[in-house]
């Protein structure tokens, strides 16, 4: 079964849930907003992927972080920051088949969702 965090009103996790069913690909979706971060899931990015890819250091969210929290943040400060803002974490994320995909690629996922 794939898996799909994110945030339902995210227009990337739209348009990758779109891709999804146009594929006809059958996924559960996990809405941070609704059903929180999953704390062993983000632990495991965090330690996969590191801190620097999970963390989507391009929004809104990340840019309101007081200036003192960006420029020291780690590993510990990133799981931290996650959990009390999901709006952080990069969307989407899918999990297939002990695959890890971050942020919507078509190419990519047409290639490891198969």
């Amino acid at each position: 079964m794939i898996t799909v965090y994110g945030i339902r009103n995210c227009d990337t996790v739209r348009k990758a849930r779109a891709w999804l069913d146009e594929q006809g690909l059958e996924y559960r979706f996990h809405d941070y907003k609704k059903e929180g971060v999953p704390a062993d899931r983000l632990n495991d990015w965090l330690e996969q992927f590191g801190w620097e890819t999970v963390i989507n250091r391009r929004g809104m969210t990340w840019r309101r972080l007081p200036e003192e929290e960006r420029q020291s943040m780690d590993g510990k400060g990133a799981r931290a920051a996650a959990e009390a803002n999901p709006s952080l974490i990069r969307r989407p994320i899918v999990e297939h088949d002990g695959k890890t995909l971050i942020g919507f690629d078509a190419d990519e996922w047409q290639e490891a969702l198969k």
